[in-house]
């Protein structure tokens, strides 16, 4: 749940950098079984706490519905071992680890190119147990690829959030901790299971920075956006905050290009919140 590691954000935007990430061990022939799940951390079941924004405020969540899927095995020679076209609707503010595939008799080997999206809810999507009907209605009616429903408070302050986005994120090349290393993909053993959790960060909507590594969570401007003061902030009234009009040192941009407001700001950083084994990174690549 900690700030956006920048090298592998910067590399989304064209920039290059050598890997030091290991495929790791695992040819040793016959088959296993690669399993997904998802999970929302304690920054989403429960809260993100006062002392972890800058500004003094608590943010919960009352809903945080991810449309996720598109998963694929594969390896940098370019074999593929697995790939699902299905898409799955979960809403995470429900506690718990969430199961999304399982792919078996899968050769026994490093599979060091494990991709994902969270993308546009589609007629079809797979409803987990922790969302209902109405929710996969809101998500496919409108395009929602993620969608928060959140409340701020500091002191007697109590700020509303409803933010549906729409954008469309690839997540490839994904790398991880397993055992303590950090691992590229999936690593396949015979008879063996390599289970690994596609996480999502619930605190990656409020960082002030969007590649900086000690990007912190703040506020204070979102709360400032209401510009008709009904306690809401909507995306609209986001889209109207010129990030040239905000504090110096908050809100940077670095090498993205063609973010101009807070409302620009909070659609790149949607494209953040998909994570792999915890806090590990892949690259986020638009669609």
């Amino acid at each position: 749940m900690g700030p956006m590691k920048t090298s592998r954000w910067l590399l989304v935007l064209g920039m290059t950098a050598g890997s030091a990430l290991l495929a790791g061990c695992g040819d040793d022939g016959g088959t296993g079984t690669a399993v997904f799940n998802t999970w929302g951390e304690d920054y989403i079941e429960v809260e993100l706490p006062a002392d972890k924004l800058e500004d003094g405020w608590r943010i919960t969540y009352q809903r945080f519905l991810v449309a996720i899927g598109r998963i694929t095995v594969a390896d940098t020679a370019g074999e593929t071992a697995a790939s699902s076209n299905k898409m799955y609707l979960f809403n995470h503010v429900v506690p718990g680890v969430k199961p999304i595939e399982e792919f078996k008799d899968l050769e026994a080997k490093a599979w060091d190119e494990v991709s994902y999206e969270i993308s546009p809810a589609p007629a079809d999507v797979i409803l987990d147990a922790s969302a209902n009907e109405a929710d996969k209605q809101l998500m496919v009616d409108n395009g929602y690829a993620d969608y928060i429903e959140a409340t701020a408070t500091k002191g007697d302050q109590t700020i509303k959030m409803n933010w549906g986005l729409s954008l469309n994120t690839r997540y490839i090349t994904c790398a991880g901790p397993k055992e303590g290393k950090e691992t590229a993909g999936a690593i396949v053993t015979n008879g063996g299971v390599d289970t690994m959790e596609l996480t999502i960060h619930g605190d990656h909507y409020f960082f002030d920075d969007l590649q900086a590594a000690n990007a912190k969570n703040r506020f204070d401007a979102i709360a400032a956006a209401d510009a008709n003061m009904d306690g809401e902030v909507t995306l609209e009234e986001l889209d109207q905050v010129d990030l040239t009009q905000l504090p110096d040192g908050q809100y940077g941009t670095g090498a993205a290009g063609n973010i101009n407001t807070l409302g620009d700001y909070v659609g790149a950083l949607s494209r953040t919140i998909g994570h792999f084994r915890g806090e590990g990174e892949c690259f986020a690549q638009p669609r």
